[in-house]
């Protein structure tokens, strides 16, 4: 078995399960490698299954080679209870965030006497939360793409043109290197950027006005996610003042990152600066959160999370201010938290 299976193996017996069910694709992915669809992943002790049906079996046995695949012919539960006898596992843990209420009742309803599942949430998750050097290489490179295309979107971006227009233009970019984009982009001019997830539409961009670009890069799996502001011609005062704060107030976060510091801590720093400022109740949002095989992941930066910050951990640092019917400010990067401090991975694209 591989490292990350066997790394969930050790934690079966501190949770008291004989085995784990994971029925999320991406902790699948992360698991094996393999990028899983309408499949399951069942772990035991000394051996793991993929539950799959037979469009998938083919590619599967030739790419999972030391994890036997099970083709289910009526449910994927009553697959994984076969499993389950054969490998004399009786507490099978799972996570309810990754099943459909209906899936989970017609589960429960199968389960045999002789078996229980217990609900054990954020086991996968926990192990995402730490990037390996190849996970980092990964997101650095969606970051070189993300970088170009906001190269190519600078020369784009002019007076005159729609957001939508400004949007397709960025698409084709994105395609022709191979790339896609980890979510809908934004593209939000003068007051649609006080929008936290504005549409894209048919404005027309303006001179002397902000524009807030928000956009990810998913290359081969993995996501990059960043905002930054356009300014075209003479930006109004206030609007740069603004800027400025949140700016600084990113500046103060970003400062604090390393080992040991608690997640609410990122958050305070930043939100305090900017209600020092008068602008804190212009933030409504946390202030980041984990990127990797997903654009949202753990670990969440946000005012409820006291957990610490871990090495190996890459997040989005976001602070904002969103002036109804006025205008927006939002500067987004991505960091890495080192052995004593951190790496801004988005590095100066601004």
């Amino acid at each position: 078995m591989n490292p990350r299976i066997q790394q969930l193996i050790s934690q079966l017996g501190k949770h008291r399960l004989d085995a784990f069910l994971i029925t999320s694709d991406v902790n699948i992915r992360y698991l094996t490698d393999f990028p899983s669809s309408e499949s399951w992943l069942f772990i035991c002790p000394k051996r793991a299954f993929y539950i799959t049906d037979p469009r998938y079996a083919l590619e599967a046995r030739q790419s999972l080679k030391a994890i036997g695949v099970k083709v289910y012919r009526r449910s994927l539960g009553e697959s994984l209870w076969e499993l389950a006898s054969v490998m004399g596992a009786q507490r099978i843990g799972f996570d309810d965030r990754h099943l459909f209420l209906s899936a989970f009742k017609l589960l429960k309803k199968a389960t045999p006497k002789a078996r229980k599942l217990v609900c054990s949430p954020g086991l996968v998750e926990a192990f995402r939360e730490i990037k390996s050097h190849f996970e980092i290489d990964q997101i650095k490179k969606a970051l070189g793409l993300h970088k170009q295309a906001y190269q190519f979107l600078q020369k784009t971006i002019r007076p005159g043109i729609t957001e939508k227009d400004c949007l397709k233009e960025l698409e084709g970019f994105v395609r022709s290197q191979d790339g896609a984009f980890s979510f809908p982009a934004i593209i939000a001019s003068g007051p649609n950027s006080c929008f936290p997830h504005a549409q894209v539409t048919d404005r027309m961009i303006k001179r002397n006005e902000p524009v807030l670009v928000d956009m990810g890069i998913d290359l081969d799996g993995y996501k990059s996610d960043l905002t930054r502001m356009i300014f075209l011609g003479t930006i109004p005062r206030f609007i740069r003042e603004v800027h400025d704060t949140v700016r600084r107030a990113q500046a103060l976060a970003i400062q604090k990152v390393r080992p040991g510091v608690l997640a609410c801590d990122l958050d305070a720093a930043a939100r305090n600066y900017l209600t020092q400022n008068h602008l804190g109740k212009f933030f409504g949002h946390s202030l980041g959160h984990g990127v990797g095989l997903e654009i949202h992941e753990a670990p969440r930066i946000s005012q409820r999370n006291p957990s610490p910050l871990k090495e190996g951990m890459v997040f989005t640092i976001e602070p904002a201010v969103y002036i109804p019917h006025q205008f927006g400010i939002r500067i987004e990067d991505m960091v890495l938290v080192t052995q004593k401090g951190c790496e801004v991975l988005s590095g100066p694209i601004h």
